[in-house]
């Protein structure tokens, strides 16, 4: 077999390694153009950019949330304070064995596999020398229990964090609310800057209307890091703000009196300093335990709560909207004699029930036998509906809508709380409005003894007892006293005036007779009171009776029975405080509402000098 080898001549050889070798050098340069242009576009381009960068990687600013400012009664009792909650927490990182480590704090503190889970869910969204909690808001005495073992793990500890906390929760739930986790709308809502380290918010009642007060602005620390993120040394601090403490004018013995009262009843009572417009009392019953919210409350408790029949949620002082009943008659008496519609001394005989002329239909008074002859003042004193269904067919309903709204009827108070409802003052331009219909004579008589159409909360009938009690005169009610060292101002409620300011004093005097007159309707609660009290009582029907029915008390189901009003004020001569009182399904005013009143009046007197 014959080898063959094919030779290349130099000539090929020297231009075969030229052309390599250009292209190598050409290969060579545009390496080096490119690293020369990259680091221009690094060193000079974007130097600030990754600068900044290098920076925040070696500088960490973290955010300090402020403390909650507290909230008192005007007496100095704590409604609102800061609790420590502590935590139990572990660092990973200073635990050589995880699982024996929490097999071994099982047996010393209850942790449960739910509380594990959680724990490791944040655990692997966190670092490793993070502080990750395993339970939270240990007791005093679990605490107690780990203290005496900390010794024995490593990496382990107990962490206090601030925890909302109200004494009075039931008592004061609707007044003061509560806190809670902020939801994704609070957040789009609140300044991120001043909320970042902060979790919880203002929900309901004092604690949401307050709450940029309340809060507080939020602190800094900046720390140098590793390049692991892990905290070497504290750079600058910043403290931050802690909110302001409101002092409430609200006293929180007479909110327990008024709230025990009620009894089992569901309800509310509202008391308003006759002189300042100050609000001593806002109670709203049931109330429910603000504290499961503070902590957070599970979904079987909020369920319950949800659906419970007895509305524990439901704020019945500001926005419960409630028939006034009898407990207008005196504001609609005013007005009478105002329009010259009646006179002190005009009578009407009530056999029982009124007729509209030409008609044959019949409007019952509460008596079934009539009262008889009665003028205003014993129509005030004995509450006769006929007498108001005669004045109201002769006011007309748009001068009866005119005159109440002077008294704030169908209207916000401008209380300084969230959620106030306005309630609801009929005319007739209302009811074309909102339903497009005509009024009908009818219903104006009807709207003449508090029912019908109206509706009320509460606290409107609570500030139309003060107008009362000063002859037109009255405060905006206002819940707070202080904020921090500044004192709140309360606003002039529009002066009310009559044609003859002398008629202010014969309704006031018709007032005194329901409370200390031989036949008021509320006369069993003058007995031994060492001042006179001016009232009127109310019943509020929950459902219709047909012309040919009867209101049987005992066979009518408990949540279908008349709601109890009453409405006062005392000392007559030198009024100090006015009072509002409904009790759901209570039947009578005189004897269910009236004593509620006279239990907050007695208290009030006593303890005002």
């Amino acid at each position: 077999m014959k080898l063959h080898f094919d030779l290349k001549s130099d000539a090929q050889e020297n231009r075969l390694f030229f052309s390599r070798s250009v292209t190598l050098i050409i290969f060579a340069l545009v390496l080096f153009v490119t690293l020369i242009a990259r680091l221009v576009f690094l060193q000079i381009q974007t130097h600030e950019k990754f600068s900044h960068l290098a920076q925040n990687n070696r500088v960490n600013l973290s955010a300090i949330a402020p403390v909650r400012g507290m909230i008192f009664d005007t007496q100095g009792q704590v409604l609102a304070e800061n609790n420590p909650s502590y935590s139990l927490e572990l660092i990973p990182e200073q635990i050589k064995d995880l699982d024996l480590t929490l097999t071994e704090l099982s047996k010393i503190l209850p942790i449960s596999e739910k509380d594990i889970t959680a724990f490791k869910k944040r655990k692997g969204s966190n670092k490793r020398f993070v502080s990750t909690p395993l339970r939270n808001r240990l007791s005093e005495s679990e605490v107690a229990i780990f203290a005496a073992n900390r010794h024995l793990f490593p990496g382990v500890d107990i962490q206090a964090h601030p925890l909302r906390h109200y004494p009075f929760a039931d008592i004061s739930a609707h007044l003061v609310g509560y806190v809670g986790a902020i939801n994704d709308k609070e957040l789009s809502q609140i300044d991120p800057v001043n909320y970042r380290g902060t979790r919880v918010i203002g929900k309901t009642g004092i604690e949401k209307t307050y709450e940029k007060t309340l809060h507080g602005s939020v602190g800094y620390q900046q720390t140098e890091n590793t390049a692991q993120g892990r905290p070497i040394k504290v750079i600058s601090h910043t403290a931050p703000i802690s909110g302001e403490s409101l002092t409430l004018n609200i006293d929180m013995r007479l909110q327990k009196t008024a709230y025990d009262a009620l009894g089992d009843f569901n309800g509310s009572v509202v008391a308003i300093d006759t002189q300042t417009g100050a609000v001593r009392v806002l109670v709203s019953k049931p109330g429910f335990n603000t504290n499961l919210f503070a902590r957070g409350i599970d979904q079987k408790s909020y369920t319950s709560l949800q659906t419970s029949s007895r509305r524990p949620l439901f704020n019945r002082a500001l926005q419960g909207l409630y028939p006034p009943g009898s407990t207008l008659k005196p504001f609609f008496a005013l007005a009478g004699l105002d329009y010259k519609a009646t006179t002190r001394h005009q009578q009407v005989f009530c056999p029982g029930y009124y007729q509209l002329p030409n008609q044959k239909h019949k409007y019952r008074d509460w008596k079934k036998t009539g009262h008889g002859h009665v003028s205003l003042h014993e129509a005030i004193e004995q509450s006769c509906d006929v007498f108001f269904y005669a004045l109201a067919h002769d006011l007309e309903i748009n001068r009866m809508h005119h005159f109440l709204s002077k008294f704030g009827f169908g209207q916000k108070t401008g209380i300084d709380l969230m959620g106030e409802k306005s309630g609801l003052l009929p005319s007739k331009d209302w009811k074309k409005r909102a339903r497009n219909q005509v009024w009908y004579p009818g219903e104006t008589l009807i709207a003449g003894i508090g029912q019908g159409f109206n509706l009320t909360t509460p606290l409107q009938l609570a500030q139309a007892t003060v107008l009362m009690a000063n002859k037109g005169h009255a405060y905006k009610p206002t819940v707070v006293s202080h904020s921090g060292s500044q004192v709140s101002t309360a606003s002039q409620w529009p002066a009310i005036q009559l044609g003859n300011p002398n008629d202010w004093d014969h309704i006031i005097k018709a007032m005194s007779s329901v409370v200390n007159g031989r036949r008021g309707t509320a006369r069993k609660i003058a007995e031994g009171a060492p001042y006179k009290i001016a009232g009127k009582t109310g019943t509020a029907q929950v459902f219709g009776i047909k012309q040919d029915e009867e209101y049987d008390e005992e066979t009518v189901l408990e949540h279908l029975k008349d709601h109890a009003l009453f409405v006062a004020f005392a000392p007559i001569k030198k009024p100090q405080l006015a009072v509002a009182v409904i009790v759901e399904n209570g039947s009578h005013g005189g004897s269910v509402a009236a004593p509620i009143a006279r239990a907050v009046f007695d208290q009030y007197i006593q303890l005002t000098p």
